[in-house]
């Protein structure tokens, strides 16, 4: 346990990431009462309470959970409810865990009653951490999962505007924007129609002073996205699943076949 030679000051941290999340208990309201009640109860001094709303586990750079290692001069003990609320991932934990030991703090996970004033303490936390970080994974994995199943069965997952488009949430859909749609058009007809190369279409543009979607310059990785992204001819992708959008294409379908044909898939270099 803890030494209390002296009142222990305690920093309370809560943290959640999604609505999900607080609907299963992690509630920052629930957090910090239940911190409080701990703080009470060992007869430990609240030094301060560091809330991160919205951000996940896995990213130290939370602003409250740098602020309060920061302010580490203020508390004896970091305190949280459970120890997938400080990270979720264990390479972060374990480097903090290695700040807090050479500053000489401790951590107590309330709800799981471990401190690492001892041994075992350390032993179970780290083993108990590793374990949080797999069923993260797993989580992961099956969220992708999800998201590929409803990727195959046509569903809009969402995107940033790729260029020739912009997102419209009134409409739920792409919609078209025509000043880059007219580059897409030319870089379609440049290739297949004058067989210019992706490096000359890319120069051509440039010269002409066409912006690419953050105002800079045509590179010919950036010429070869436009040639095989498949939104242009009304489809969609997610990974490697291609299904038909609902959204207007920008080039004819008759490009398609073009595209195959000519010196079978396009090479950037």
């Amino acid at each position: 346990m803890v030494t209390e030679t002296r009142t222990t000051r305690a920093a309370l941290y809560a943290r959640v990431s999604t609505e999900d999340q607080a609907k299963q208990g992690f509630s920052l309201r629930a957090q910090i009462s239940r911190l409080h009640s701990y703080c009470r109860a060992r007869g430990w001094e609240v030094a301060g309470e560091y809330v991160d709303d919205g951000y996940t586990g896995r990213d130290i750079r939370r602003p409250e959970y740098q602020g309060m290692l920061a302010e580490r001069d203020k508390w004896d003990v970091l305190l949280v409810v459970k120890m997938d609320r400080i990270h979720r991932n264990s390479k972060n934990f374990m480097v903090m865990m290695e700040d807090l030991q050479r500053w000489e703090k401790h951590f107590v996970s309330a709800t799981e009653s471990f401190d690492t004033s001892n041994a075992i303490g350390r032993f179970v936390l780290d083993i108990i951490q590793r374990i949080a970080q797999l069923e993260s994974e797993q989580t992961g994995e099956r969220v992708h999962a999800g998201m590929r199943q409803a990727a195959e069965e046509g569903r809009f997952l969402g995107m940033s505007d790729p260029f020739g488009y912009r997102y419209d949430r009134r409409k739920g859909n792409l919609v078209v924007v025509r000043r880059q749609a007219v580059i897409v058009r030319e870089i379609y007809r440049l290739y297949f129609d004058e067989r210019r190369s992706m490096q000359a279409i890319a120069d051509l543009l440039n010269v002409q002073g066409a912006p690419t979607k953050k105002g800079g310059k045509w590179s010919k990785r950036q010429v070869f996205r436009v040639l095989h992204s498949p939104l242009y001819l009304g489809d969609r992708r997610w990974e490697d699943v291609i299904t038909p959008g609902t959204h207007r294409p920008i080039i004819r379908p008759e490009y398609a076949g073009r595209r195959r044909r000519r010196r079978g898939r396009p090479k950037a270099r």
